[in-house]
């Protein structure tokens, strides 16, 4: 038999106050989760926004009834960066009126500590839109490269992690890691990459050494929206092979980078390798919220930030060919690709055990500088 207290006198007033919320609420917790996990996800997100923002937890009592709000990183994730992205791009190619050009780009300067004594051209009427501001070229004076030192910064940014790869993982910021093969993607099998003959059993990591007594080094570099968009050949090598990674466009700034796991993994990037003199080097230009576009240079078949694209998928190019076995020559230095606001690239190759860093976590530095040297 089912039991049921009965409230008498003022109680009872009270009791249906208390309890009428409860089960309506209970009631329409129940028909969201009959829904489709779009459609849940459509219908929590207002409700998850206003449980972090709103002060003194004025939405807590939801998660007496049953209500679960989305995680913070979940929530993040949600939000259509890809869509956004692509909006802001075309905003960048919108022509702005001459008399609105210098107090639009004033303001970013201003902003973002923009030093435009470097540019080429100093004039901020010249630039028509957004997207030729952020992609300016600089006086050729304005960043010698270091001929001293074997791998140069291929870009203006911050230094956010270095060092040897250790057990197939590398460091994205201090402290947080991922997956060496889930960010290069599976072994390339194309011999003129002359990776190692190593074993099948053999690690990822030790797979991509191709010479005895070598190992394998990383370097993140961060690229602010206020530093110099271009990035350059960090070296003398051969680029063998394209890998295009479609993916998300979450924010690569160091504050994010600690707070999701694998970030570089999930956004987009586009992944370069081939060889130097010491063996394999790759370099990867990796995607953030509004840099859908990269831009390779000598690849007109790369296209990033497509609408549609399958979840964990990427393609592939080689640029060994008949007519070019070689792959594509890149001097210590040349102009390499660009981004269209700021992001991140990552290095990773291979060196002797004397290979060297001259460089500090969190240092700024800029095209042209030192890296390492053997």
């Amino acid at each position: 038999m089912c039991q049921s207290n009965t409230l008498q006198g003022p109680d009872l007033h009270t009791g249906k106050w208390l309890q009428f919320p409860q089960l309506a609420l209970r009631r329409r917790l129940g028909q969201l989760s009959c829904m489709s996990r779009p459609a849940l996800k459509l219908r929590s997100w207002p409700l998850t926004i206003l449980y972090y923002l709103l002060p003194f937890g004025a939405l807590k009592p939801l998660t007496r009834v049953g209500w679960r709000p989305m995680s913070r990183v979940a929530l993040y994730k949600s939000v259509p960066t890809r869509l956004l992205s692509r909006a802001w791009g075309r905003l960048n190619q919108v022509e702005l009126p001459t008399w609105l050009r210098k107090p639009v780009y004033s303001l970013y300067i201003w902003t973002f500590g923009v030093n435009m004594k470097e540019a080429a051209v100093e004039d901020l009427h010249h630039y028509r839109n957004l997207s030729e501001f952020f992609r300016r070229k600089l006086k050729p004076q304005a960043r010698p490269v270091c001929c001293l030192h074997s791998v140069i910064s291929p870009s203006d940014g911050k230094i956010l992690n270095f060092g040897q790869v250790k057990n197939c993982e590398v460091e994205q910021v201090k402290g947080v890691t991922y997956s060496l093969e889930s960010f290069l993607g599976p072994r390339i099998s194309t011999e003129e990459l002359r990776f190692s003959q190593a074993p099948p059993g053999n690690s990822f990591q030790q797979q991509l050494v191709t010479k005895e007594g070598n190992e394998l080094y990383h370097c993140v570099i961060y690229l602010a929206p206020g530093d110099y968009h271009c990035f350059h050949s960090p070296t003398d090598w051969r680029v063998s092979h394209r890998r295009h990674f479609p993916g998300s466009l979450m924010s690569v700034n160091p504050g994010v980078a600690r707070w999701i796991k694998e970030l570089f993994c999930h956004n987009e990037r586009v992944v370069l390798t081939g060889n130097w003199k010491h063996g394999f080097f790759s370099l990867t230009a990796v995607g953030a919220t509004n840099v859908g576009s990269i831009r390779i240079y000598f690849d007109q078949d790369l296209h990033t930030n497509s609408p549609s694209y399958s979840k964990g998928s990427y393609n592939d190019f080689s640029f060994i060919s008949n007519n070019n076995k070689k792959g594509i020559p890149m001097r210590k230095g040349e102009h390499l690709g660009e981004f269209n606001l700021g992001s991140t690239i990552v290095l990773i190759f291979e060196a002797p055990k004397d290979f060297k860093f001259h460089l500090k976590a969190g240092q700024k530095i800029r095209f042209g500088e030192a890296l390492g040297s053997l």
